[in-house]
């Protein structure tokens, strides 16, 4: 805690400053009585230390003794500093407040009161559990303000002011603060890299960069290339921060190995993925026992679609830790990416069974409903609606704070499982158990418009309007929605028109951009539809919904079906194990004449997405061109059994009568050629 040293440097060697309090001139120094004291006052403070000694005589000589020092030094803020931190080793908070408040009564400037009161609150803002006291934040805010009004040449005290501001989200304040500093000090590493940290907050992230490419290119040290390689993390520059980390790497720090981590994490993020793995290689060839690195590994394996060699490192990091969660998960991830969905089903469920207890703390009930609504997503995409919904329940119970947000997600999932009788009695119970929440609403919304109650949905979307931005941009894209399911095509589009103006961040925009290129697809209005899929790919060219719309769009029509095969290409590329993709990545090859490959998709696709009607239609068409009969058959009177299970407004009486026409010709065709057993190849 105490540092006698510094202290007798700072003590005996500091050189006066002139400034005045109260417009007086300061008091003369005592170097002399000050060091006296002070060594007195720290060997009563380590005696008070002492094992099975009783401290309270020595702590209350050490402070007197503090005191002391700082009368006959009053320019030294150590002295003060050090006497704040025996005050709330001892826990004599109530002690210090007072002192210092009858010391401002004798005089409102006294700078080592305001610095006694200033360091104490702040080493009380946050707690044992790492929760942050507000009031005690709040409190320090206000003394470093008085100090840096009494000193404003105290550097320090801006310094701490500027981390207390952007403690409290105080990013202006902040930003003066800091920029104080550097009207003093302009070469303040402190206040430079405090200053870039603040102009990253608040989206300024180039700015940002550059103050920190300058402190890095006049002191290239360990923290300023670490606080540079952070910002290029933060504006997505991975590829930059990797090069900042390899430079700190060249200046050998103490902890090289933690930085090889983060340049590890970096090369992957900018999709250097062989880098990334020779990184982490160099890593558990240092540290065989590293299991983390050997996770990261068997994830990039994972990416890389080299499953092997994903398990083999997967194993590895078991070996090391067969109880971290992470890993465990991960297996779980290699399964699903193989498009082994049952087999990960399996395997999640015994990770849910096996760490489940009577009763959890916070950070264990986030991690455990986590887990259960990732079991979730994996049933729902199996579908397996009832085990989702029971799985979703446990969330309810597990944290009953979140319980209307799982009440939705049941909404929602008996909805996308055709179970409209329940989803309708589920939102009803949850609107009158949670009328105020927004996702309750917003999903009975949705429930309401899929069954065809377009008016109802209409006002019950409405009404959670409020003028708030990110509130109204949500209401906005799904009063848009609901209008586009009763195909009221000019209303949804002014809806999202509305949620344009409200979008900020370049996803809220390419999220509007794609469903607006969705409706504008279900309108017939082709031309304007690609033009909104093509403004999201510019920013994200690999959005895996959008070059699969794209591409799916132009193969419907019979356009550009090359370039249609290349969107959907890509698509699939980046995301394997999806039915719709695989869909229409099989009726490219279909209506490119290339039928094999068109029937190894299309199958895919109906044991991922079976109660898609028109998935069924595709495989039957691929089917009937093979002349399999008889399996084309059973495709459409599936595809004819999921339309008349589906919603009123997912009926598509145009759709119903081209595959009832294709029964019958199959069926007809079917009988000249041989009878019900006649499937010719």
């Amino acid at each position: 805690m105490y540092r006698p040293i510094l202290a007798m440097l700072m003590v005996c060697g500091a050189v006066a400053s002139a400034q005045a309090q109260n417009g007086a001139s300061a008091a003369p120094v005592d170097r002399a009585s000050a060091y006296y004291h002070y060594t007195l006052a720290h060997m009563y403070a380590d005696l008070a230390g002492q094992p099975g000694v009783r401290g309270n005589d020595y702590v209350n000589k050490a402070i007197e003794n503090y005191k002391e020092a700082i009368k006959a030094d009053p320019e030294t803020p150590l002295l003060s500093e050090e006497l704040s931190e025996l005050y709330v080793a001892a826990g004599r908070l109530r002690e210090a407040e007072n002192d210092a408040n009858e010391a401002l009564k004798q005089n409102p400037n006294d700078l080592n009161a305001l610095r006694l009161l200033a360091r104490m609150y702040t080493r009380q803002i946050v707690d044992q559990q790492n929760r942050v006291d507000e009031s005690m934040l709040h409190k320090a805010i206000d003394e470093y303000q008085k100090i840096t009004k009494v000193d404003p040449k105290d550097t320090d005290s801006w310094l701490m002011l500027g981390r207390l501001q952007k403690s409290a989200q105080n990013s202006v304040e902040a930003q003066n603060a800091y920029q104080k500093v550097l009207d003093i000090d302009p070469d303040n590493e402190d206040a430079l890299t405090g200053l870039a940290t603040i102009e990253a907050d608040l989206g300024d992230t180039k700015s940002a960069a550059a103050i920190l490419q300058k402190l890095a290119q006049k002191n290239p040290n360990a923290r300023s290339l670490r606080a540079l390689a952070a910002a290029y993390e933060q504006m997505h520059e991975y590829a930059l921060a990797a090069e900042t980390a390899k430079r700190l790497l060249d200046m050998n720090p103490p902890d090289a190995s933690d930085v090889k981590h983060e340049l590890a994490q970096y090369q992957t993020l900018a999709e250097q993925y062989q880098a990334a793995l020779q990184t982490y290689g160099e890593l558990v060839a240092d540290e065989p026992n590293d299991a983390e690195a050997y996770l990261h590994m068997s994830q990039i394996y994972t990416q890389l679609k080299d499953y092997a060699k994903a398990r083999e490192a997967s194993d590895k990091a078991a070996a090391l830790e067969p109880d971290n969660l992470d890993i465990r998960y991960n297996l779980v991830r290699i399964l699903e990416a193989q498009g082994k969905t049952s087999d990960a089903i399996q395997l999640l469920k015994d990770i849910v069974d096996s760490t489940a207890k009577r009763s959890y703390n916070q950070g264990e009930r986030m991690v455990r409903a986590q887990l259960l609504e990732r079991l979730a997503g994996l049933y729902i995409g199996a579908d397996q609606t009832t085990e989702a919904v029971d799985t979703l329940r446990q969330i309810g119970d597990l944290d009953p704070s979140n319980a209307a947000h799982v009440s939705a997600q049941i909404i929602e999932t008996l909805d996308a499982g055709k179970e409209y009788a329940k989803a309708e009695q589920e939102a009803d119970a949850a609107v009158k158990k949670y009328p105020s929440d927004r996702d309750v609403r917003l999903a009975r919304a949705s429930l309401l418009a899929e069954m065809g109650k377009s008016d109802a949905a209409v006002t019950e979307a409405k009404r959670l309007l409020n003028g708030t931005r990110k509130d109204d941009l949500q209401t906005y894209e799904a009063l848009a929605e609901v209008y586009e399911k009763g195909k009221h095509w000019e209303d949804a589009s002014k809806a999202l028109d509305s949620a344009e103006k409200l979008a900020e961040e370049k996803e809220e925009k390419e999220d509007v951009w794609f469903r607006r290129g969705a409706l504008y697809e279900k309108w017939k209005k082709v031309d304007l539809a690609e033009k909104e899929f093509r403004k999201v790919l510019d920013g994200s060219p690999k959005n895996a919904l959008a070059l699969n719309y794209l591409g799916y769009m132009l193969a419907d029509r019979n356009m550009r079906l090359q370039e249609a095969l290349q969107y959907i290409s890509q698509a699939i590329d980046l995301d394997p194990n999806n039915g719709a993709i695989l869909d229409s990545l099989g009726w490219v090859y279909y209506k490119l004449g290339r039928n094999d490959e068109a029937e190894q998709n299309l199958r895919r696709a109906v044991e991922l997405t079976p109660r898609d009607p028109t998935v069924h239609d595709h495989f039957a068409e691929v089917l009937m061109k093979q002349s399999k009969v008889k399996d084309a058959i059973n495709q459409w009177q599936i595809s004819l059994k999921e339309w008349n299970s589906s919603s009123p407004t997912e009926m598509d009486p145009g759709e119903i009568a081209k595959v009832k026409a294709k029964l019958e010709t199959a069926k007809v065709r079917l009988a000249k050629e041989g009878g019900p057993d006649s499937n010719k190849p």
